[in-house]
């Protein structure tokens, strides 16, 4: 493999970035040049059409292509400067002009990048002896709720054969209900009683694959549980519930829909008198003064409230809160005491 195929592997051209750049179109072909070593040598870049990329060196000195730095065994400073830089520039080249692409085939990459939208994670390649194979990782349990795997048809369909790319996805007591669907098979490397595999070659839409994936997600997710301070000298939340039962919040980066929140009111109350759910995240508010800066809210509805006599501070630091300065998950210990009359 060529350093230019090595380097622009797996990436996607954006044609309108070229330009930009500094690439000049000819015909079908975009070109480049650049000086390196003190304006010694020269890179010659084109960049064709279908994406493929060929580049020559030359030295300017000699007025001819310098090749030495593409002798696999080539060895010396010199040399290997040359082709440092030389990559240096390819490298720039594919970061500022294309986009990563992690997998081989169209419906993979478009799965990842939708899971890199929705849920902020990206693929994980764990193994030498398996490159291709990506790990989706739900980063609140670092459990997985999905890979993308490189394999034989046959791994999964008897007689027949050929190169794909499957997801898994972790489904547990639909998997019976979902293999009778087109596309989806009994997992390939993982629990096949709780995971399947889907062939990514658009027997199922990208749509119905994301539905999947939000299953595996959410069987994978853990619920997290905070306590959240509350000043009443800056808000009235003694009285924030009185008319509704949903507010907005200044939202932590770690909290998520469909976790529960405990509001800890500070002095004179000093006491946790709220429970809450969050009903939605990432609502853009921008608001600042020399107490508070709050860039994004989220909504909380009132599930519970407890006596201010309940759940004072003396009370938590028996759980081993020793302060309430910002958002903090709780233990499972804290978690059953204070749910205990609901079990």
């Amino acid at each position: 493999m060529s350093i230019e195929e090595t380097i622009f592997k797996k990436m996607l051209l954006n044609k309108e970035k070229l330009e930009q750049y500094g690439f000049k179109k000819e015909k079908d072909v975009y070109k480049y040049s650049k000086k390196f070593m003190h304006n010694n040598f020269r890179a010659d870049i084109c960049i064709y059409s279908d994406g493929n990329v060929k580049g020559k060196v030359y030295d300017l000195e000699m007025n001819e292509e310098y090749t030495n730095f593409r002798i696999e065994d080539a060895i010396g400073e010199f040399v290997n400067t040359i082709k440092e830089e030389y990559i240096r520039i390819l490298e720039d080249i594919a970061n500022s002009c294309y986009e990563k692409e992690y997998f081989i085939y169209d419906q993979s990459n478009r799965i990842a990048k939708c899971i890199k939208e929705k849920y902020n994670v990206i693929p994980e390649f764990l193994w030498d002896t398996f490159p291709d194979y990506g790990v989706f990782r739900n980063s609140r349990s670092s459990k997985w709720f999905g890979i993308i795997m490189n394999i034989d048809k046959s791994k999964i369909i008897p007689n027949e054969s050929g190169k794909i790319e499957v997801l898994n996805v972790k489904l547990d007591e639909e998997v019976e209900k979902y293999l009778r669907h087109k596309g989806i098979y009994p997992s390939y490397h993982s629990n096949k009683k709780s995971w399947v595999s889907i062939i990514l070659d658009n027997s199922l839409s990208d749509i119905e694959i994301i539905k999947l994936i939000d299953i595996s997600y959410e069987n994978t997710n853990v619920k997290g549980e905070w306590l959240i301070p509350a000043n009443p000298k800056y808000y009235d939340i003694i009285n924030a519930f009185n008319n509704t039962d949903t507010i907005t919040w200044k939202q932590s980066n770690n909290i998520e829909k469909d976790d529960i929140v405990y509001l800890y009111i500070a002095e004179p109350y000093s006491a946790i008198i709220f429970k809450c759910q969050v009903i939605e995240t990432g609502i853009p508010y921008n608001y600042k003064d020399k107490n508070l800066s709050i860039k994004q809210v989220m909504k909380i509805k009132l599930l519970k409230k407890y006596r201010q006599d309940e759940w004072t501070f003396k009370k938590l630091k028996e759980f081993g809160i020793k302060a309430v300065r910002g958002p903090r998950s709780i233990t499972n210990k804290l978690s059953k005491a204070l749910n205990k009359d609901n079990i």
